[in-house]
């Protein structure tokens, strides 16, 4: 019994370490990839304002709530972080983000984070800066609710594999040396 465990142990620690690095390569593509769309929508909204376009012109005039809704968002602060324009509301006013955040968009040109405001309320979150006649920032955001959904799915798929890639070497293994020691007691008979 204590060769099957050896050799079980040894492979479930191959099983957990790739199934481990299967998920978390899957579950951090499906996160960076829910920064895509915002990240387009941040840095064209920053390139028509430094280009002097106005507010109204870059920010969707439909409000957007931000604890229910899908459809991302656009925020405009100005140079010192105070909301200027607003697409997105939560309990009916514009949110803010936390101010380190606009000084670390000073020293990188961007910063793409999730960004929690409130419990059960996650964001995929850009903010970038726009300078010209007048500078700011951007922050453009949609709900990771759907993406989040699909990594509990990927976990529960992985999950499951590991279990059977446990079971199943341990289960053989088991076998195989059953009957192995099987053979070797009707040979020395």
């Amino acid at each position: 019994m204590k060769t099957i465990f050896k050799y079980w142990f040894i492979i479930g620690i191959i099983v957990t370490g790739f199934s481990g690095l299967l998920y978390v390569a899957v579950q951090q593509d499906l996160r960076h990839g829910a920064d895509d769309p915002q990240i387009q929508m941040a840095e064209d909204a920053a390139g028509k304002l430094a280009a002097g376009r106005q507010f109204p012109e870059v920010v969707p005039t439909e409000q957007v709530d931000i604890a229910q809704s899908l459809a991302p968002y656009v925020i405009v602060f100005d140079a010192t972080g105070n909301p200027i324009a607003s697409s997105a509301q939560l309990n009916g006013q514009i949110p803010y983000i936390p101010s380190g955040i606009f000084d670390y968009v000073k020293q990188n040109g961007k910063d793409t984070f999730t960004w929690q405001p409130q419990s059960n309320v996650r964001s995929a979150v850009v903010v970038t800066q726009f300078q010209g006649s007048r500078s700011g920032f951007v922050l453009a955001g949609r709900s990771l609710r759907e993406v989040e959904r699909r990594e509990d799915d990927i976990m529960h798929i992985v999950f499951l594999g590991w279990s059977a890639l446990i079971f199943i070497p341990f289960a053989a293994t088991a076998i195989i040396f059953r009957k192995a020691s099987n053979v070797g007691k009707v040979t020395n008979k």
